[in-house]
């Protein structure tokens, strides 16, 4: 009898190890390149690799710092499976060939991304043949600026434009060069802190258009729905820390930009993180209306030369429920 328990307890502990050696195979075999940038609004991504949060909860990702320019190209050529963007980057990439389906909402700018300008310029009509610094067409700057335009009656052929990434663009506007510039946070503090170079004209708090959302490739996110989910809950999870500790959160989060977490914590307040709620009631039309007016101005800005067809395959909400 004694025997025969103990072959049992045996075969359990057999069968126990078994399936957390497969649990963990599993998880280990879970990987997600993810591209992102140094924007503020990234940051709760890096947030939840830095703390463990990614493999605490079965994930390995590996974060890919990749110019916004270039961020459909990682993704196209399989460097990466997902990759956080702007939404009307999605709109995009998906209308020039390169599909990417969005799953959860990170932030909405608040004024974090802007268009600063010599202190001469009073007005967008004093824009008018003057230079601007401005990253490539298809970045999110470059968006900002055709929006801009677009809301003040002018166009983006009513400009000189000079191709500078954020943040060349606002170190050489803060030095002295070309008459405005196009960034975001944390680089768009750096103008706010050099008054005597000129000034911002306008941000998102008065023309609100920026809001990004994490996207991954159609046949990833059908290969590997579990780890979709868990990406995305893991996101909520590192707000939720913020929320809690947001001193260390922002110690951490801004070292990956080379920042303070004061100076963190600044540049933070101007956006907001969106949560699970906000995501539920940005997917439930939100997206879909600003998808439809972001098209307008891609087109009319030459970024892509034909209105999407189909705006519903570019997102899946069953992530966020």
């Amino acid at each position: 009898m004694a025997n025969t328990v103990a072959k049992i307890a045996s075969r359990i502990t057999v069968l126990v190890a078994s399936a957390s050696m497969a649990v963990a195979a599993q998880a280990q075999d879970t990987k997600i390149a993810l591209g992102i940038s140094g924007w503020t609004g990234f940051a709760p991504l890096t947030l939840a690799d830095k703390t463990g949060i990614f493999k605490k909860n079965g994930l390995d990702v590996e974060l890919k710092m990749i110019p916004q320019k270039d961020r459909h190209l990682a993704l196209a050529s399989g460097a990466i499976q997902c990759a956080a963007t702007t939404v009307e980057t999605h709109v995009a990439w998906n209308t020039n060939g390169v599909p990417i389906v969005q799953i959860f909402q990170m932030d909405v700018s608040h004024g974090a991304d802007g268009l600063a300008v010599r202190n001469d310029i009073k007005s967008f009509a004093d824009l008018k043949g003057k230079t601007v610094a401005v990253d490539a067409p298809g970045s999110a700057s470059y968006f900002t600026l055709a929006w801009l335009l677009s809301k003040n009656g002018m166009r983006i052929k009513d400009v000189k434009t000079m191709t500078l990434a954020p943040q060349p663009a606002a170190q050489s506007f803060v030095a002295g060069q070309n008459d405005a510039a196009v960034t975001y946070e944390p680089y768009l503090s750096t103008v706010r802190a050099n008054a005597k170079a000129g000034k911002i004209l306008a941000t998102t708090l008065e023309f609100p258009h920026i809001m990004d959302t994490v996207g991954c490739s159609p046949k990833w996110l059908k290969d590997n729905p579990k780890a979709a989910r868990i990406l995305t809950d893991s996101y909520f999870e590192a707000l939720e820390m913020i929320k809690t500790d947001p001193a260390k959160s922002y110690e951490i989060m801004g070292s990956a930009v080379k920042q303070s977490g004061e100076a963190f914590g600044k540049s933070a307040s101007y956006l907001r993180w969106q949560d699970k709620a906000a995501n539920q009631k940005f997917f439930s039309g939100e997206i879909q209306q600003f998808m439809k007016d972001a098209s307008v101005i891609l087109l009319e800005a030459g970024v892509i030369r034909n209105l999407p067809e189909n705006y519903s395959a570019m997102y899946d909400d069953s992530f966020i429920k």
